[in-house]
């Protein structure tokens, strides 16, 4: 006995003394949940003034939270506003920003994609020790080199699990649907492959009457060039569904094609059941919806529930879904300990139609949407955290804060430090947040399209003004129209732009809605405004380094090698999740 207790006193001693580091690192690096919707319009929420589609959920993030009003994405598409939310950094810093006309990632098998050797907030928070998780959209590349080198998937970009859509969702997902990827170009291919066939059709018809001297040689030539060309884009464009419409968990594909009417529900549960299992550490989740993304696939519970038709009742099931994610946090006893974060990528899509149909989002207020750098609907987004006892509720906050910032902000509450190898664009919130300062550290957000810069803000913060140049926008089609209807998405270069010398300048702490440009003769401080904000650009630009361009029309193209697939390319199909 007297044996056992000369063991036992000093071993409870010891751990008496122990330093409390696991403890202490739980109580001080809380669980944080990030909600990103897709292509949702600043104008489709109740609490940013839409009362017609109910938005119970996210109102109630926002009442029980901290509401920001100038919430910008750093891109006005989804690829490079969510390399930029993943870097902190502006997109074209890592490459992600595109060159050419093909401004997001176009294919599952493109070699383009986040690079390797940026450094997400996933991966700090693991080295911290957070379980880190992704459930839903991706859209940052999936391999480089071979099928399965994973070099741009997101368990090499610091998440423990992965379940979803490595790319996008589009109308080709669902069989009854018009399809939308490249739809000008294919229809241009198909026009194309009719024209020859029927140049090689009427050439053998002229040979086999005599109306035309042919060698039989020529004709097959001509006949296999026919068929080549179809092959050759046909292989891609004819089978999107296949190619980019696919589920992964973590490496292994388990749906190809994806079964869109179970989808929802299997995201969902996936997100509750990664808050379940990880509840006992810090865990991050980035829960990325595929809503409202068309096709705007909708549960048959929430169809014809909204006024606004098929896109607002997909906003409304985003918005129970975000209720369900909240409960299970409250059920598990971590609202206390929990930072839930919810935005959009990017604004609502003005063009997205089909007929009469409106199956994109609404920008409230703000000029433009989604594709326009520089117009505020393209950019300005919903922003809203909850950290209950330690964020104060019911605060809104009309201080310009990026996407970008919710890099450094998550380092810092993980107790994380920021890469010191590379600019870092984003700012840590959290002073902001708990009314600790009273303006944002951001002085200028530069506002790209593409790689070409549209216009910049600056925050004048000691006159509260909000300064913002154009220096190049998008020509609207028809006019006036407040889009490019002619084209479905408004360019960032070539004829579909102007360029303004001297450039367009608003003061949108006065006019939000970028509708009064100013001038010399109508603003005594014009001249000022525009010399101090070129002066800004210059500085920015010299921060500037050349990477390689992962948009490049080389990356983007489609590469049968690199494709992901299920079983034996080209034979790629299966459904993993059914059999289960």
């Amino acid at each position: 006995l007297c044996f056992r207790a000369s063991l036992v006193t000093p071993l409870i001693f010891g751990l008496l003394l122990q330093p409390p580091l696991t403890q202490l690192s739980i109580l001080t690096q809380p669980n944080i949940v990030l909600l990103m919707a897709d292509d949702l319009g600043i104008g489709d929420v109740g609490c940013y003034g839409n009362d017609t589609i109910r938005t119970p959920n996210i109102d109630r993030l926002a009442k029980e939270g901290v509401k920001l009003t100038q919430h910008i994405a750093a891109a006005p598409l989804c690829t490079p506003s969510r390399a930029a939310f993943l870097t902190g950094r502006y997109p074209l810093r890592s490459g992600m920003d595109a060159i050419n006309n093909y401004r997001v990632i176009f294919w599952n098998a493109g070699s383009g994609g986040l690079p390797p050797n940026e450094t997400t907030f996933a991966r700090i928070l693991q080295q911290q020790g957070y379980s880190t998780g992704l459930i839903g959209k991706w859209h940052q590349g999936v391999n480089c080199e071979s099928h399965n080198d994973h070099c741009h998937h997101p368990l090499n970009h610091g998440f423990d699990y992965f379940y979803g859509m490595p790319f996008t969702l589009i109308s080709d997902c669902q069989p009854t649907e018009t399809p939308e990827m490249d739809r000008v170009f294919r229809t241009r291919l198909w026009l194309y492959t009719e024209m020859i066939g029927l140049i090689t059709l009427t050439t053998a018809l002229g040979r086999l009457t005599g109306l035309i001297s042919v060698r039989w040689k020529t004709l097959t030539c001509l006949a296999l060039f026919s068929l080549l060309f179809f092959i050759s884009w046909f292989s891609s464009y004819g089978f999107v569904r296949y190619w980019n419409c696919i589920i992964m968990r973590n490496h292994e594909v388990t749906e190809q094609p994806m079964v869109t009417d179970r989808i929802t529900s299997l995201i969902l549960g996936e997100s509750i059941s990664f808050i379940e299992r990880n509840k006992h550490k810090p865990f991050l989740l980035f829960l990325s919806f595929l809503h409202s993304h068309t096709p705007l696939l909708t549960t048959e519970k929430f169809l014809g529930r909204s006024s606004h038709g098929l896109y607002g009742d997909n906003v409304e099931e985003m918005d129970w879904m975000v209720g369900q994610v909240l409960d299970a946090i409250d059920k598990e006893g971590l609202k206390n300990t929990t930072v839930v974060y919810f935005a959009s990528d990017h604004g609502g899509w003005l063009e997205r139609q089909e007929g009469k149909r409106q199956l994109g989002g609404w920008n409230g207020i703000y000029r433009g949407g989604k594709a326009m750098g520089g117009w505020e609907g393209g950019i300005r987004v919903p922003g809203i955290f909850r950290w209950p006892g330690v964020l104060p509720a019911g605060t809104v906050i009309d201080e310009p804060t990026s996407l970008m910032d919710i890099y450094p902000t998550v380092v810092h509450l993980a107790g994380g430090v920021l890469p010191q190898d590379r600019v870092i664009d984003g700012r840590d919130l959290m002073p902001l947040l708990q009314g600790r300062v009273e303006h944002s550290e951001h002085e200028f957000l530069f506002h790209y399209c593409g790689i070409h810069l549209h216009a910049v803000r600056w925050h004048q913060k000691d006159s509260g003004a909000i300064w913002k140049a154009h220096y190049v926008t998008p020509v609207f089609h028809p006019p006036g129209a407040g889009a490019c209807y002619d084209r479905g998405f408004c360019p960032c270069f070539g004829e579909g732009v102007t360029h303004h010398d001297p450039p367009l300048l608003f003061d949108l702490s006065r006019d939000p809605s970028e509708t009064k440009p100013l001038s010399a003769d109508t603003e005594p401080l014009f001249d000022t405004v525009i010399r101090k904000i070129g002066k800004a650009v210059e500085e920015h630009r010299r921060t500037l380094t050349p990477v390689p361009e992962q948009l490049s029309l080389y990356n983007v193209v489609w590469k049968p090698w690199l494709q992901p697939c299920c079983g034996t390319f080209p034979f790629c199909w299966c459904d993993k999740e059914g059999d289960n």
